[in-house]
């Protein structure tokens, strides 16, 4: 899987919530560009929550052409995450784009990548981005040993990533779906 820096981009289902959660930083080589880039959005009609781990021009590709995939599927992720990987696949300009994503809905909680990759976590929690493994960790700890709710988890564990990955920051946005 590709290595992607700059982001952490973190989904929790927990206790009937969903929520994606990320930080916004940007970073171009060993400078800090901008702190408050938003990388978690809601698309078709506010259902599916979508993170986005990768460079800004490619974020607004895939960002437009997932949410057609959607409206195209009558907002069905599992279908459009699946269509939207093959166009990833073969598209000329699609294919060079590299990036990773979360997608998450009331029904579906995936990550997708442009090598054709659609997975659905086997624990409800997914991690995308250079602060990845960290965030994943402080999550799957705080569900197994902590009260906290889906978007104080999520929040908790970006923040935590914050503190250890110099790609990411403290600047969280979350969303949360009920279930």
């Amino acid at each position: 899987m590709m290595k992607i820096h700059g982001t952490t981009i973190l989904a929790v289902r927990h206790r009937g919530k969903v929520t994606v959660a990320g930080d916004g930083q940007v970073t171009f080589d060993v400078t800090v560009m901008k702190h408050g880039a938003r990388k978690v959005r809601r698309l078709y009609h506010n259902q599916v929550i979508v993170g986005f781990a990768g460079t800004t021009a490619d974020a607004f590709t895939l960002f437009d052409r997932f949410d057609a995939k959607l409206e195209q599927y009558n907002g069905n992720l599992l279908r459009a995450a699946v269509e939207l990987t093959k166009d990833w696949r073969t598209d000329r300009v699609l294919r060079h784009l590299e990036a990773l994503m979360i997608a998450v809905s009331k029904d579906y909680f995936l990550l997708i990548s442009g090598n054709g990759d659609v997975i659905e976590s086997d624990d409800e929690v997914l991690a995308i981005g250079s602060g990845a493994p960290y965030a994943l960790a402080a999550a799957r700890a705080l569900v197994r040993h902590s009260d906290l709710s889906a978007s104080e988890i999520a929040r908790e564990a970006v923040k935590i990533a914050s503190e250890i990955c110099i790609y990411t920051n403290d600047r969280i946005v979350v969303e949360e779906l009920d279930i």
